[in-house]
């Protein structure tokens, strides 16, 4: 009799902009933790052959795809911007299909724990997929300079999207790991190798 190999417990792992979220994700993977992108996956389920993209062309019309059948992202968001039902519509056509593709993805995941990356984990609701949550922080300061050095934004720009983005209390009160990310690299590569040990000796991400 095989016993079955036990399914990863996943770690739910977000930030605000300019946080260092993507820094500590691609550390998590050196390390060989299996990880998601809600980003990747939302894009995903639009590529060209997948059912949502026809839908979504029957729904707007063809000016929404692009001439090679890519989505046309630009227009697509200026619909929903200006009209929400629009944007409710498509929203309830693709949480679902999203939150399947991160489910089969973390389903299949070869390691002791897997991880959801996603800007808007608690917004969005996705944090009911994990069974733990890492919040990486920053002083808001520190998240503008970050994000116009990466960017070439403006500050008002960040500003508007800190705004949009749930509010660092919120985040924070979901939290079961915080990291606040206002050292260098090196310091966030060391804090990410501790909680990783740490995660290792946990079962279903508790203690």
């Amino acid at each position: 009799m095989n016993t079955p190999v036990e399914k990863p417990w996943i770690l739910g792992l977000t930030g605000g902009i300019g946080s260092g979220k993507s820094a500590a994700a691609q550390h998590f993977i050196d390390l060989g933790v299996h990880l998601i992108d809600a980003d990747h996956a939302a894009r995903w389920v639009v590529e060209p052959g997948r059912p949502a993209l026809a839908q979504i062309a029957e729904h707007f019309g063809a000016g929404v795809l692009q001439t090679d059948g890519q989505l046309d992202r630009a227009a697509l968001r200026k619909l929903i911007f200006e009209v929400p039902e629009e944007r409710r519509w498509l929203e309830a056509l693709l949480h679902p299909l999203i939150a399947r593709e991160i489910t089969d993805y973390l389903g299949k995941a070869q390691s002791p724990y897997a991880i959801l990356v996603s800007p808007l984990l608690i917004e969005s609701g996705q944090y009911a997929m994990t069974q733990r949550v890492l919040v990486i922080d920053a002083p808001e300061q520190l998240q503008i300079e970050r994000t116009l050095q990466r960017d070439q934004s403006s500050e008002q720009q960040v500003q508007a999207i800190l705004k949009a983005q749930s509010s660092r209390q919120d985040r924070l009160s979901h939290a079961d790991d915080v990291v606040v990310n206002d050292r260098d690299l090196a310091w966030l590569h060391s804090e990410v190798e501790r909680l990783h040990h740490f995660y290792l000796t946990l079962r279903g991400g508790q203690s």
